[in-house]
């Protein structure tokens, strides 16, 4: 494969200003096109064909940079799946030589692209200076749950691989779960598996349908005590939590 640069990113969009993608921080996001997996409640299906050409070209990133500079804190790359073009790590070094911070959203489907971005060897190691500044990880599953939920085998094992290169690295960083009512019972797994592997704060996200396809919309519209149960499951979580040393929090 030829040597990928910054600018063959392909972009399916781009966000100027974002206050959501990066807790406390002023940033632009950027989501990259294309996605390996099929969760059920992603609220981003246009994005996802790993073949579709960007719709934004990365000159346009670069531009805007240029006129936020001293606004803006930094650029987040999301998705899709953030890691899975080659051109996110060039795309990544270029924006830090701007002079901004770095955030990504990944899923942990390319472990060896985190480690690239991360600047850690397969043991975990720090082998050269980051390239990103902060890390929001989603945690889709317990374990057992990852194959149903994104429809690829052996998609929890890559993803424990990226989440052990996370939490090796040092990089600030956010664990998060999207919870859905299929995914509910997963939780308390989910608790031991992010404390197992030495992570000390998870985030619970309750799904909503917004944005969503019409599909997993319905199965939401069939909880109608949806709010309830997620609640109850996130006071028990925060319990569970406490027991093992980690700090459960909510994002409804």
């Amino acid at each position: 494969m030829a040597s990928l640069a910054a600018p063959d990113l392909r972009i399916a969009g781009l966000v100027p200003l974002s206050t959501v993608d990066w807790p406390g921080r002023l940033v632009a996001a950027v989501f990259c096109q294309g996605c390996p997996w099929r969760c059920t409640y992603c609220h981003n299906t246009a994005i996802l064909d790993a073949h579709a050409p960007g719709a934004v070209p990365f000159g346009e990133l670069g531009r805007l940079l240029e006129r936020r500079g001293g606004l803006l804190d930094g650029v987040v790359f999301s998705g899709g799946e953030a890691t899975m073009q080659h051109a996110v790590v060039p795309a990544a070094r270029a924006v830090r030589e701007r002079g901004f911070a770095v955030g990504l959203h990944p899923g942990g489907a390319f472990p060896t692209r985190m480690q690239a971005l991360l600047g850690v060897d397969t043991d975990g190691h720090r082998v050269c200076s980051p390239l990103v500044d902060w890390v929001g990880f989603d945690v889709k599953a317990a374990p057992a749950g990852y194959t149903d939920l994104v429809g690829r085998a052996g998609a929890w094992r890559r993803s424990a691989k990226s989440l052990q290169f996370l939490l090796a690295s040092g990089v600030d960083h956010e664990l998060r779960m999207t919870v859905t009512p299929q995914l509910i019972d997963q939780v308390p797994a989910v608790i031991e598996t992010v404390h197992r592997g030495g992570g000390t704060h998870l985030v619970l996200q309750k799904a909503r349908a917004d944005g969503a396809e019409s599909g997993f919309a319905r199965q939401l519209a069939a909880v109608p005590d949806w709010t309830e149960r997620f609640d109850a499951a996130a006071h028990r979580a925060r319990q569970l939590g406490a027991q093992q040393g980690l700090e459960v929090t909510v994002r409804a």
